[in-house]
């Protein structure tokens, strides 16, 4: 009996500790750091964009294993401040850094390393205790040659800043391939804990500021060139509407778009006010698909003076 007992407790069958921790993605535009988290996490968490900064908010997916969570935190791009808004987030992004239990640095595998790519590594190579894993995307673009190269200049680019890469991953989000590695690798580089967030949350991100999210991506669809981020959203209410039906439910949004100068309505409104009627139809149906209910959007334009460089607007509009 004795001998039984001290066998059931033998290392072999011993739970592995669960671990939990926070990852973050870094990485120039368009490096594919939004869609990576959407691979990650399953689900349209991050809004996707070809633009910097239109990531403003800290959007955070959440993968759940049996043996772990991860939760990704998604920090807006560091850039060189030319505003207020600007040196606001880059102080955003270090914080963020320094806080996280691992960052992954997203290179495309189809470009080769630039002066952005430089600029970013030598700011993680001051982040000394957080682990660096460099995830090299976009990795069906290329041929065997060319990811070769490009993960010896990887390399080669942590040895000149003094730092060395807890793992180099390739991956391809949109094929799907060793996005599970690159799970895989991150977990045992999180602290060990019991998970953070109860298993059915996939974003702890409030629903408003999702909502927000998807309208503003909606509104610089086709305007980034005139309006690149002179476009701030803000949902006023969210209200489920009053006498209907339990089997047919809708879900009334009220949301401000807000702009720098009245030049800019004229764009966003389109003419005859075809513009914000697409903009209102596109994001409702992500909206429905985030929320999983019927939508009644009311959107209004409004401007706010030059909200960029006014810290009291800045406040007034969440950042």
């Amino acid at each position: 009996m004795g001998a039984m007992s001290a066998r059931t407790s033998s290392p072999e069958t011993a739970e592995a500790p669960h671990r939990a921790g926070f990852a973050c993605f870094v990485g120039r535009p368009n490096a594919g750091k939004s869609t990576l988290t959407n691979a990650l996490v399953g689900q349209k968490v991050a809004i996707t964009s070809n633009r910097p900064q239109t990531t403003r908010h800290t959007v955070r997916g959440i993968v759940h294993r049996p043996e772990a969570q991860l939760i990704l935190v998604d920090t807006p791009g560091l850039h060189k401040p030319r505003t207020l808004l600007g040196e606001r987030l880059n102080d955003v992004v270090r914080t963020t850094w320094a806080e996280v239990d691992v960052i992954g640095f997203c290179l495309p595998a189809d470009q080769k390393l630039g002066p952005g790519d430089r600029f970013i590594a030598k700011e993680l190579a001051g982040i000394r205790k957080t682990p660096k894993v460099a995830v090299v995307t976009k990795t069906d673009l290329v041929d065997p040659k060319t990811l070769a190269e490009q993960l010896i200049a990887i390399d080669q680019l942590s040895k000149e800043l003094g730092f060395e890469w807890a793992e180099i991953v390739p991956v391809s989000a949109v094929g799907d391939q060793q996005v599970g590695l690159l799970a895989d690798l991150l977990v045992p580089l999180l602290p060990e804990s019991p998970p953070l967030y109860p298993e059915g949350d996939l974003t702890d991100e409030p629903e408003q500021v999702m909502v927000a999210e998807l309208i503003r991506e909606a509104a610089l669809e086709g305007v980034r060139d005139e309006l690149p981020h002179s476009i701030a959203v803000v949902v006023e209410e969210m209200l489920p509407r009053e006498d209907r039906p339990a089997d047919k439910p809708l879900l009334d949004i009220h949301a401000n778009v807000y702009i720098e100068r009245p030049s800019q309505k004229g764009i966003i409104i389109g003419p005859k006010g075809k513009r914000l009627k697409e903009v209102g139809t596109k994001s409702r149906k992500h909206i429905e698909a985030l929320l999983g209910t019927p939508v009644f959007l009311d959107l209004h334009v409004k401007v706010a003076k030059d909200w960029q460089r006014d810290p009291k607007q800045l406040r007034k509009l969440g950042f």
